[in-house]
């Protein structure tokens, strides 16, 4: 598999090889010793989650408090999703900025968010399921939001997903100006930290 990190540092495209025959398909979907050698830290599998969503739906922007945060390497075993990692990090050189991966059943790519950042996907079929490996169990005291249709984000959805459709939760989200006035952005800082002390490990 090839792994490179995307613009925001802390996540990474993971592109496996995919190898056919007449029987069908077989791909490594995921390696921790590949993924450690990239990110530099060991990543912790804690739980594993599962959704469906019709075309048109986007989930997120989600992240949680660091530490501990929650690493998440998400895949699309059926269907297609665009997938965002956002920079929430305060103090970060490139905070407020995104990027994006293809995750769909054809290439069968797989996105990297590390602690600290913000991730949401756009679904672009319908039934698209997308599973996320993800290092600390759900806490919803530790867990925020903010709204993917903020304009200083900027996200730029595909044509093909249609109009957005979004939970109440997440189209009540506060803007990014929003929480970073409340106090609840994860710290650049601490986020660094906290690696280094995963990576001592």
């Amino acid at each position: 598999m090839e792994i490179r990190e995307l613009t925001v540092p802390g996540s990474y495209e993971v592109t496996p090889k995919l190898i056919g025959d007449d029987r069908g398909l077989f791909l490594e979907a995921y390696r921790h010793d590949r993924l450690e050698a990239a990110i530099g830290h060991r990543f912790t599998l804690a739980q594993g989650n599962t959704s469906v969503s019709r075309r048109g739906v986007v989930r997120g922007i989600h992240f949680a408090d660091v530490p501990p945060g929650q690493a998440k390497y998400v895949s699309c075993p059926k269907g297609a999703v665009l997938d965002f990692v956002v920079d929430i990090r305060v103090g970060s050189p490139t905070f407020g900025t995104w990027d994006s991966v293809l995750l769909d059943d054809v290439d069968r790519r797989a996105i990297y968010i590390g602690e600290g950042l913000g991730h949401l996907f756009v679904a672009l079929s319908d039934d698209a399921t997308v599973t996320y490996l993800v290092s600390s169990v759900f806490d919803s005291g530790r867990e925020h939001g903010i709204n993917p249709l903020d304009p200083q984000i900027g996200l730029r959805f595909p044509v093909e997903a249609g109009e957005p459709l979004l939970s109440p939760k997440d189209a009540a989200a506060p803007t990014l100006a929003d929480a970073l006035a409340q106090g609840v952005l994860p710290s650049y800082h601490e986020v660094l930290a906290f690696n280094a002390t995963q990576a001592a490990r």
